[in-house]
Parts: structure tokens; sequence; C-alpha cells
């Protein structure tokens, strides 16, 4: 039924939904990093999001950031 639903949707709320999810999962994550990173600030955060998308030598090489280094 969903994929029906889904199917049936136009492009604009699929999008949305795409983009609803995304969001949803960089939350969860950033949940799990502030976990693990307690003593990180928000911007430490987000580079250890983007860590989960990018790879380290192109985050390393855009960024001048390394995970293991924590900034």
């Amino acid at each position: 039924m969903m994929i029906d639903a889904f199917r049936r949707m136009p492009p604009h709320q699929k999008l949305q939904k795409i983009d609803d999810l995304t969001r949803g999962i960089q939350e969860m994550a950033l949940i799990g990093l502030r976990s693990r990173h307690p003593e990180a600030d928000e911007a430490e955060l987000r580079m250890r999001l983007a860590a989960l998308w990018i790879d380290r030598e192109t985050l390393q090489k855009a960024y001048g950031w390394s995970p293991e280094a924590g900034g």
C-alpha cells in the first residue's frame, strides 16, 4: 500500500518526503554523535556528521578536518 501511495504522489511531494526522511536520519545521527562525543561543540558535531557521508580524503581536502583529530 505504501509503495502504491508513493507511486501516485506528485514529484514535489516525493522530494519533500525524501527531504523529511534525510533530516530525520541526520537528527538521529547527531543524537548518537552527541552521546559518543559529549565534549564536542556544534561545529565539531556537524563535521562529524559530514564525516558519515563524505569520504575522509575529501573531508580533509575540503574542510581541513579529520575525525581522528577532532578538528
